[in-house]
C-alpha cells in the first residue's frame, strides 16, 4: 500500500521508516527540503518539498493512490487543514493529524479527523490508525489467557449496536474511545465512525475475532 506523510521531523521520519520497513511505499512532504536529511540515504520513498495542504503537492506525493495520510508537522492548523484536504478532496479514508493543543482535539474529532494529542503521542499509536487491520494488545492477564486489545473494524459495522458485534465475534467490548474520551458502552450503544474499540478476548481466539471485525456484519435475511 502507499502512504503519504506530511512533516519530516523526528515523528514523520520514524513513521516513514516504519511503514517502509513493513513493505509499503511512502511519500513524505515537508516545506523545508533540508528536513529530508533525517531520512538517511537508505530511504527509498519519495521526498516532496512544499506545503502539505497544497493540492498539487499532495498529487505529486501520490495522494490519489494513498491508503492513508498522516499530518505530523509542527503546526496544528497546517495539520488539520492538510488532513481535511486529504479526507474531503481526495477521499482518503484513513487520516490522522497530530495536535499540540489537546483541548482542540475533540473539536477536530467531530470534524471526522482522528487526532493524536502530542502529550500522549507515540509512533505506534499513529501507526495503529494508519494500518486499520487486526488488533493491538494493550493488556494480558497474568496467565496470558485473556487479552484487552484495540480492535480494528470494517466500516460496514458503523451504525451497528455493539451487542451485535459481541454476539458475532464472541468478544466482550470493554470500552470505546470516542472523541478522545473513554466511553463505557450500554446495550443501546451504536458504533460510530472514528470510534476505537477496546475488547476483551481469549488470546487463543483473537485471530478469529479479528476476522469477524474485519469482515463486517452478516446480511440478515
Amino acid at each position: 500500500m502507499h502512504y503519504v506523510i506530511m512533516g519530516c521531523g523526528r515523528v514523520g521520519a520514524t513513521l516513514a521508516h516504519s511503514l517502509e520497513d513493513a513493505g509499503h511505499t511512502v511519500a513524505i512532504i515537508d516545506r523545508k527540503s533540508d528536513a529530508f536529511r533525517r531520512l538517511g540515504t537508505h530511504f527509498a520513498g519519495k521526498r516532496v518539498a512544499g506545503e502539505g495542504f497544497d493540492r498539487d503537492v499532495l498529487l505529486d506525493a501520490g495522494i490519489e493512490d494513498a491508503a492513508a495520510f498522516a499530518a505530523v508537522s509542527s503546526g496544528d492548523n497546517s495539520n488539520i487543514l492538510a488532513a481535511r484536504v486529504a479526507r474531503e478532496t481526495f477521499g482518503v479514508d484513513h487520516v490522522v493529524a497530530r495536535i499540540y493543543d489537546p483541548g482542540r482535539a475533540a473539536v477536530y474529532q467531530r470534524l471526522g479527523i482522528p487526532t493524536v494529542a502530542t502529550v500522549r503521542w507515540t509512533s505506534d499509536q499513529v501507526l495503529r490508525r494508519l494500518l486499520p487491520a487486526g488488533s493491538e494488545v494493550e493488556y494480558r492477564d497474568p496467565t496470558g489467557t485473556v487479552e484487552l486489545a484495540e480492535m480494528a473494524f470494517a466500516a460496514s459495522w458503523i451504525g451497528a449496536p455493539l451487542v451485535r458485534l459481541e454476539e458475532a465475534s464472541g468478544a466482550r467490548i470493554a470500552f470505546l474511545t470516542r472523541f478522545g474520551e473513554g466511553l463505557l458502552p450500554t446495550p443501546e450503544t451504536v458504533l460510530q465512525d472514528g470510534d476505537l474499540v477496546h475488547a476483551l478476548v481469549r488470546g487463543a481466539d483473537r485471530a478469529n475475532v479479528e476476522a469477524v471485525f474485519a469482515a463486517g456484519p452478516e446480511k440478515e435475511g
